[in-house]
């Protein structure tokens, strides 16, 4: 008898047991739902008139609508692009980032006349660029007495160059060589008048033309003889009048260039 009642007292109690566990579970179930419920994202609320759109919002609605009203009226565009091919509204270079011995520096108009004669010397070949090309023209340039009658070029730099150890040592060059020297203001004007897509640093217009003109004429004096040969170099001193445009800058970069010691 003790037995049977022991062992219906521990069936009870594993009884009771697994009521407790199933309870247990079933109010986690209920805590998590709860929480679940609780994070769910509440609905924007959208600007209507309990809900008026604020000060700065207006503010930049406003200056998209002035913006594309702007844009869309006529000619606009076009009055841009071509602001754009003329340079207005670019900043101008200050004195401050040129570098200190950038003399003699070209006013506005020399500028402007070292500009047009280098397109003209890049369209007849008659130009070199970057600091490698030049230097090495200049040092094959006589030296001396030599050089005082040698007409070997005109070196044109650009001021604003960093670090000023790049061409520092050009104008002792061209000074060794007797080869007049100008700075110009900026490096990026003097690439574009180079016809180079990129800023250059340094250019020297030389007064002969290149090497493909060159080989011409010696094509054209084995086929046509000693007056074809003058005919042709008639022609190539005078293409776009880069003969005449070369010795009228000469002058002007010889006259700025005097009482400047290196």
């Amino acid at each position: 008898m003790a037995k049977d009642r022991s062992t219906s007292k521990d069936k009870r109690e594993k009884k009771d047991k697994k009521e407790k566990r199933s309870k247990d579970v079933t109010a986690s179930l209920a805590d998590d739902s709860h929480r679940i419920s609780k994070k769910k994202k509440k609905p924007k609320k959208s600007k209507t008139a309990a809900n008026p759109p604020t000060d700065d919002e207006l503010d930049i609605a406003d200056a998209a609508a002035a913006v594309l009203s702007a844009l869309s009226a006529p000619g606009a565009v076009e009055g841009a692009k071509e602001g754009a091919k003329e340079g207005v509204g670019a900043a101008p270079i200050d004195d401050s980032v040129l570098v200190p011995f950038a003399k003699p520096l070209a006013g506005e108009k020399l500028t402007k006349k070292i500009f047009k004669t280098a397109k003209k010397a890049a369209k007849n070949k008659s130009l070199k660029r970057g600091v490698k090309e030049v230097v090495k023209a200049l040092r094959k340039s006589p030296t001396g007495a030599a050089a005082a009658s040698a007409n070997s070029g005109i070196v044109v730099l650009a001021a604003d160059i960093s670090p000023m150890d790049v061409i520092s040592h050009i104008p002792v060059l061209c000074e060794d060589h007797g080869i007049p020297y100008v700075f110009v203001r900026s490096r990026a004007e003097l690439g574009a008048a180079s016809v180079t897509k990129r800023p250059t640093s340094v250019a020297m217009i030389v007064p002969v033309a290149g090497a493909g003109t060159k080989e011409k004429k010696k094509k054209r004096k084995s086929t046509g003889g000693d007056d074809a040969m003058e005919g042709i170099e008639e022609a190539d001193g005078g293409a776009d009048g880069f003969r005449e445009a070369y010795d009228e800058l000469l002058a002007l970069v010889e006259e700025a260039g005097r009482g400047v010691m290196v």
